[in-house]
């Protein structure tokens, strides 16, 4: 990011210039006073940007979860795609992705898949995610060539360091079992995968992408510290409920952002009314769109709008 000092400077060498061409006008001086002025704008909107992520958790890395809604192999379909969506998203960022969980369709997709993000302010950004997506579209899982409608419910929590959120032992029952999902030979034939009950919350994760009980265990008590930090501050913070009810049902009437393929294209977020018909585009992970008028819009606009 500019840091603002240069930010007035550059301001200051845009009108100086402009004042300049008033007097005597130039084609290669305009061109660059017009240079200047685009980029000027440019850098102007993402500091803007990076003073909207203030929150209390927004320089945090997150942990970012996909759940297939009711449809079967349509929604596993569509979590895969907004798992594909994310990764493409982090890696334009250059924010560095690792699935922690999944649990592959029948058929195809994923039933659930929890993805580490780190980087930069990653939850800040990606808090704007936190919500049931809604996919319209001609099925390629349907002979008849019919139209379906699909949901996934996007959760996105905040990653908290180890002494942030003390974890009893005692309150803790750790389980091994067999991986499952695409993790490999050596994966699947050993009992490398954990699960965690936190006794009482009755809080359940699981991790079993690496093939190291020992990181698993590291992992899913990360997620489980995560979702602690979640509930102390959902039972003390409205705004932290308000996020929760977002992110309710994956069914219809739910929805925070529709994604419509046919009859005609368009991605439309229903909180801040942003649209675009690049579908193609927001699914290959050009969201930074949704993410800025989401930070940007009015306090009064925090409530879900159905």
């Amino acid at each position: 990011m500019v840091p603002l000092f240069e930010l007035e400077k550059t301001f200051k060498d845009v009108l100086e210039l402009n004042d300049m061409l008033q007097d005597s006008p130039d084609q290669e001086m305009q061109k660059e006073a017009d240079r200047m002025a685009v980029q000027f704008l440019k850098d102007l909107d993402s500091f803007e940007l990076k003073t909207l992520l203030s929150g209390e958790d927004d320089h945090r890395n997150a942990l970012l979860e996909i759940n297939a809604g009711a449809g079967g192999t349509e929604s596993c379909d569509w979590a895969s795609m907004l798992y594909r969506m994310y990764t493409r998203w982090a890696e334009r960022r250059g924010f560095k992705c690792e699935i922690l969980s999944e649990t592959p369709g029948d058929s195809a997709g994923f039933r659930s898949v929890q993805l580490e993000i780190s980087g930069e302010s990653v939850y800040g950004y990606l808090k704007a995610e936190h919500g049931v997506h809604r996919l319209v579209r001609i099925s390629p899982f349907d002979a008849n060539s019919r139209r379906h409608t699909s949901f996934a419910k996007i959760e996105v929590l905040p990653e908290v360091e180890e002494n942030e959120v003390e974890i009893d032992e005692k309150d803790i029952q750790v389980e091994t079992l067999r991986s499952g999902g695409a993790g490999g030979q050596h994966v699947n034939k050993t009992e490398s995968a954990v699960r965690i009950t936190h006794i009482p919350t009755g809080l359940v994760v699981q991790c079993q992408n690496e093939r190291s009980q020992h990181k698993n265990r590291a992992s899913a008590m990360s997620v489980l510290r995560a979702r602690l930090n979640e509930l102390q501050h959902s039972e003390s913070n409205q705004r932290s409920q308000a996020i929760r009810n977002e992110g309710g049902a994956a069914s219809w009437g739910r929805q925070i952002r529709s994604y419509v393929m046919q009859p005609y294209t368009m991605v439309k977020d229903h909180r801040t009314g942003f649209e675009t018909g690049n579908v193609t585009g927001v699914l290959d992970g050009d969201i930074d769109g949704f993410i800025e008028a989401y930070l940007k819009r009015p306090p009064a606009e925090d409530a879900f709008i159905e």
